[in-house]
């Protein structure tokens, strides 16, 4: 049986990491704190569980949330990365370059779940492309964003 290995990172490609092992549990946190956090309804992260951890490029800027807790994030494009708190470090699931391998099987903090939440699955969906109005903009646009796989160095050198 190999191992299961799960690499991530943030935006820009600052900070990289990577998993190797089986994941502990993902969830996701509607707690006000994990709003700010992510700047989004809720956060989801996976804890290490018995999976080894490193960091492979660069390290997460921390920021003390609470008196138990710190968040790890990119200092260079802001990207959530890490949580820490006294039960160990749990990493950003969509941070992942595969979130889908590392899918929340539970959610927390449910009294700050927005109002709002349970009827984002029924609104009208709209692919990127489809709208017809930002078309000609959006075919304009650079991608600077790291790619969902690790790479030797970043950025590439006819960017740098």
């Amino acid at each position: 049986m190999s191992t299961q290995i799960h690499s991530g990172g943030c935006q820009c490609g600052a900070v990289r990491f990577r998993l190797s092992g089986r994941p502990g549990v993902s969830s996701v946190c509607y707690c006000r704190m994990c709003q700010k956090a992510s700047a989004g309804h809720a956060l989801a992260l996976v804890s290490l569980g018995e999976a080894s951890f490193e960091w492979t490029r660069g390290e997460p800027s921390w920021f003390q949330s609470s008196n138990a807790a710190r968040r790890g994030f990119c200092q260079e494009c802001g990207t959530p990365l890490a949580y820490d708190a006294p039960d160990g470090l749990a990493l950003s699931v969509l941070a992942f370059d595969d979130p889908d391998a590392v899918p929340p099987t539970i959610a927390y903090g449910v009294e700050g779940k927005r109002v709002w939440c349970d009827a984002i699955p029924a609104l009208p969906e709209r692919g990127t492309m489809e709208d017809a109005g930002a078309v000609a903009f959006l075919k304009t646009l650079v991608n600077y964003q790291h790619p969902d796989h690790d790479t030797d160095a970043w950025p590439p050198e006819d960017r740098a």
